[in-house]
This record gives structure tokens, sequence and C-alpha cells, in this order.
């Protein structure tokens, strides 16, 4: 039994070939870069036409590993509230394989942590990455967690926990949090806003933007994975991160009244 995709076709093209032909112009567009090591990265995760470009150019940036961590939100509100995929992932070119040592090593260390599929089921946020990685890393594996909102002493538990478990395990990973920013605001209001979170972002203060997004009710839908890839990426010796893009979907759509907010960003 696989995961099957439920974002192909909608979020990305259904077909190898069309992502082969939408991750062509995303190539075209972005400038030549040498990719360099980094600990994790923050990246959007709304359909192609809108954010595709912004996550492109930010995995562009990094080397990929041989395993991605990948956290993103659970949209739907099923299964456990950290909860690990234990099945691999069936995708229009064939099956993206979980790191199975990293997968099974997370409840046994915390029971924060479950192995749950159902979490997995119906939520794009993990899945609308996976050909973008396949596109710099064919051979890559993953652990895709997806997480309900949390507490603050939770993320850090969730971090402690990730953070001992890699480096028990001696993987290389990247890291990956997924994460919309502001939603259904002006593009004046929205930028405002995330200004306010990008700023403790690349402040490389985890605890600063759970504050801010709470106090000023931002409603960017990956908080808690930022977070915890954060402090996760801070205890494996990362100390600094850059933006790379911040954009909206009004410049694909031209509707600036009520737009979402996208930001790609780099921790090394």
């Amino acid at each position: 039994m696989q995961r099957q995709p439920v974002a192909a076709g909608r979020f990305y093209p259904g077909t190898q070939t069309g992502i082969n032909d939408t991750l062509n112009l995303f190539q075209q567009s972005v400038p030549s870069v040498t990719p360099h090591k980094a600990v994790a990265v923050i990246v959007p995760h709304a359909g192609y036409i809108y954010s595709g470009a912004t996550a492109f150019k930010t995995l562009g940036q990094v080397t990929i590993p041989d395993t991605v961590v990948l956290i993103g939100p659970n949209h739907h509100g099923q299964g456990a509230r950290v909860a690990v995929a234990a099945k691999d992932w069936q995708m229009p070119w064939g099956t993206v394989t979980l790191n199975t040592p990293l997968v099974e090593a997370l409840p046994q260390t915390s029971p924060l942590f479950e192995l749950n599929d159902l979490a997995h089921e119906f939520e794009h946020s993990l899945e609308v990455q996976l050909p973008l990685l396949h596109h710099f890393r064919p051979d890559v594996e993953i652990v895709p967690i997806a997480v309900f909102p949390l507490s603050f002493a939770e993320c850090e538990q969730a971090a402690n926990t990730l953070a001992d478990v890699i480096t028990q395990q001696q993987e290389q990973v990247l890291l990956l949090a997924s994460t919309d920013m502001t939603h259904y605001k002006s593009r004046a209001d929205a930028t405002k806003s995330d200004i306010q979170a990008i700023e403790q972002m690349l402040a490389f203060n985890p605890k600063g933007l759970y504050d801010v997004v709470k106090k000023k009710n931002i409603s960017m839908c990956g908080m808690v994975p930022t977070v915890i890839i954060m402090l996760t990426a801070r205890q494996l010796g990362a100390d600094s991160v850059e933006l790379v893009e911040y954009t909206d979907s009004g410049e694909a759509s031209g509707d600036t009244s009520q737009v979402v907010g996208y930001a790609g960003l780099v921790v090394s």
C-alpha cells in the first residue's frame, strides 16, 4: 500500500511530462546559481501558478541531500497531532520512498510523534514539494510530518526529538518547512503582516515568530512547522536565515485586493 497523490492535476501538473514542462519554465526564469549546503528551507505550498516559482528558486539555492524531513500544516484536522507518514508516496513519475530508520525512530523516541497516514491522506502541503525535490534530487528519500497547532513548548519538544534522532542516526538531511503566509487580505495589509513574521525569521527568533503570529493574528498556516524547523536547525548548527523571495498570489492573478503571501527562505 502506498499513499496516492491528491494534489496532482490541481496544485501541480498531473503527468510527468506536464511537471517537467512546468519546472523547465521555472528553470529558465531563475538565474543560475551554485547550490550551497544548508540546514533547512522554508517554502510555500500553493498551486504552482502562484507559488511554484518561489519554491523552485529557494530549493535551487541549496544542495539537496539523500533525505529531506518535511513538516507541514494539517489543513484537514484528521489524524494524529504530529503525524509521521508510514507509507511510501506514489507520485506521477513513480514512488518516493521513506527514510524508514528516521521514520521509525521518531515515535520510538517521543510519544509526541505518531505513525499516522490518515493525516496525510488528503493533505497537499507536503505533496506539492515532491516534484520540486525530485527535479533537484531524483533519488531523494523523505520523512513527511503533518502537524496540528501546537504550543511553543510542544514545538520545542518536537525539535529536540528531531535533532536527537537526526544526530543519532548520523544522517545528512535537509529540513523543509512548508507554509504560506497571510491569507486573503489586500496586498498592502498582507505585506504589512508578513513583514512582521519574516523579520522574526530573519532574526532567527522562532519564539518571536510564534508570538508575533499569535499576537497579530497572522494567518500563516505553517507557522508551527516553521518554528519547529527553525528550532531544530539551530540545534543542528545553523546560525543564519536568508530571504530568497517574497511575493503574493496577485502577481499571477492580477487581483491585489485579496492575496495570499508566499516566502522562500534558506537556513544555514
